[in-house]
């Protein structure tokens, strides 16, 4: 099988030529939102899991919003056969992954953006250069397979999981102690049988430079874990500019999700950011999510009331109506949309 034949159809009609949609997309001045290039790499701060400083992480998470987290204690021939297992799976023919790839997985394409069934959800303005896996964490042992590579690919997925709930609750923990959260309120605020895994795949080509593999957003998460290839591509944005972070084997990168913003009363602030492709190379990412307990309610000076559920359903219908999603704002006291 060739490698164009993994790809989504309207990828491979991309990679051939440019077809109408997306020069009608290309022709909206929303369709790329800011192509500034990242001015620079920049060394993000690093945090030590072995030795978590509550004032260090304060700061960084105050400051920067993203953070690069060594010492994770992720056994390197877990992430090694996992990045594998990802590789192998997204490189299968695209009508192969949509029959193997059941429930409780979904794959989906061309947006980040889904339903809370694991379906993509359509109305964006744009076409994101990506396809990708949703793996609840929760229901994952629900999933069968008779192909070997599936059925190895979640027991690395389990695996994986149970490292990043691991870590997600040790790092929230402290950074309850930082903003002095009440018992009930830090209980509440991240339920580990919320979290997620996404894998993605970024195309290579040479539309590279007119095409995102993810548009720029806020993760809507509490958390988010990101464990990157080596191939680049991530930015996020800080006093005024895109940076770019470098890959660094063996490290995960973390960043504030709105939930954490709107927790912390704006003392932690969501990280913009998006990905750029590459021209030459593929680029895999691994990620992780985090919420708040279903139901649980968010009681903030600077937002009104509201559940994840609620944010939740609120972007969807941005996204449905205006093509993008508003995010926090729409719950921001005495502020107009």
């Amino acid at each position: 099988m060739s490698n164009l034949e993994s790809y989504p159809p309207v990828f491979r009609q991309l990679k051939a030529s440019t077809p109408p949609q997306l020069a009608e997309l290309n022709n909206n001045s929303n369709s790329m939102g800011d192509t500034t290039q990242a001015s620079s790499s920049v060394d993000i701060p690093v945090v030590d899991l072995e030795c978590l400083s509550l004032e260090k992480l304060g700061e960084v998470c105050k400051e920067w919003g993203i953070f690069r987290l060594v010492n994770h204690g992720i056994p390197p021939c877990l992430l090694s056969k996992l990045e594998e297992h990802v590789k192998g799976v997204l490189s299968l023919s695209f009508e192969s992954k949509q029959a193997l790839l059941t429930n409780p997985l979904s794959y989906f394409w061309g947006t980040p953006l889904l339903t809370p069934t694991g379906d993509a959800l359509r109305g964006a303005l744009n076409i994101n250069w990506l396809e990708g896996i949703n793996v609840p964490l929760c229901h994952l042992q629900q999933f069968e397979s008779e192909d070997p590579r599936l059925h190895d690919f979640r027991h690395y997925l389990e695996e994986y999981g149970r490292h990043l709930s691991r870590i997600a609750t040790t790092l929230f923990e402290v950074m309850v102690k930082n903003l002095n959260l009440g018992p009930k309120q830090s209980e509440s605020s991240l339920d580990e049988s919320t979290g997620f895994i996404r894998v993605y795949r970024y195309p290579s080509g040479s539309l590279a430079d007119e095409t995102w593999g993810m548009m720029e957003h806020t993760d809507s998460s509490v958390l988010s874990i990101v464990n990157q290839d080596q191939v680049g591509g991530l930015e996020f944005f800080k006093d005024n500019e895109w940076l770019l972070v470098n890959p660094i084997s063996g490290t995960l990168v973390v960043n504030i999700g709105d939930m954490l913003q709107a927790i912390s009363d704006d003392q932690y602030m969501s990280v913009k950011h998006r990905v750029r492709t590459n021209k030459q190379a593929e680029r895999f990412s691994i990620c992780y999510f985090v919420f708040p307990a279903k139901g649980s309610v968010i009681r903030s000076t600077k937002y009104k009331p509201f559940t994840y559920t609620d944010f939740q359903q609120q972007v969807q219908h941005d996204t449905k109506t205006l093509g993008y999603k508003v995010g926090l704002q729409r719950f921001k006291l005495n502020a107009a949309v």
